[in-house]
């Protein structure tokens, strides 16, 4: 990935770290298309900053689909996507009641990606240069006891990754995997006071060095997240996770 000439698309770019990002791909050289439900929010964006905007719903297939030959339609030069849309909910697998929760999550953090590498992957493929961003997790290596589904779609993600990687080898299209740690943003209540939570600007100024150093990195790992992300290959899985929900503030709950 380019981040200085390419032409990015960042569904779920409209706060956290979507947008932290789009802010910096912006002031490399990036074009910058920002993709949200809210469209007052995506004209002060656009307003504010100079992004590209499309509304879209990455729960929703239509507009998944409407949306992305938009995109194409307006900035044909488009050959970077980061599939940032995702949501994290608390719920509890000791009664039944988790299901609509769950459900939910499998549709933004599952569903979402999937559709949106369907809507884009022929366009991408027939750029010279083109990388598709999936947004995995430290989760998916180490489980957060009160996040069962968003850990296990977050797993999906980093083995889609790997797996699509396998496929689009020999092709121009590139899948780099970003997994962050826990960062403070609002993806969780109180989560963007949260002290043990990277901060925003700290964790976005780190990926940014990484994609400067390593533009056809597969895997973007910010020191941080490397204690989940190799905590079974180190042999010390059971303590990281016994640590990670013992100081986790969320691992009280349910």
């Amino acid at each position: 990935m380019d981040i200085t000439q390419d032409t990015v698309f960042i569904p779920g770019a409209t706060s956290g770290i979507g947008l932290a990002l789009a802010l910096r791909l912006r002031a490399r050289g990036a074009t910058v298309i920002v993709g949200g439900r809210r469209q007052e929010l995506l004209d002060e964006l656009a307003e504010t900053h100079g992004f590209g905007t499309v509304r879209i719903d990455t729960t929703d297939a239509a507009s998944i689909g409407e949306a992305s030959a938009e995109v194409i339609r307006r900035w044909p030069d488009v050959n970077a996507v980061v599939l940032m849309a995702g949501i994290m909910v608390a719920e509890d697998w000791r009664s039944p009641a988790f299901l609509p929760t769950a459900e939910s999550i499998v549709t933004t953090n599952v569903l979402g990606p999937i559709r949106l590498i369907a809507a884009f992957v022929e366009h991408l493929l027939a750029k010279p240069d083109a990388t598709i961003v999936t947004v995995s997790s430290g989760l998916a290596s180490v489980p957060l006891r009160p996040t069962p589904t968003y850990n296990a779609s977050k797993a999906f993600i980093h083995l889609l990754s790997e797996s699509i990687r396998l496929q689009f080898a020999g092709t121009s299209l590139r899948v780099t995997e970003l997994v962050p740690p826990s960062v403070r943003t609002a993806l969780m209540p109180g989560h963007e006071d949260n002290d043990q939570a990277m901060p925003l600007d700290v964790f976005a100024d780190e990926v940014m060095s990484l994609l400067e150093s390593d533009p056809e990195a597969h895997e973007i790992l910010v020191e941080r997240v490397k204690l989940l992300r190799y905590a079974e290959v180190r042999g010390d899985y059971d303590q990281v996770v016994g640590m990670l929900n013992a100081t986790d503030p969320h691992a009280a709950r349910p």
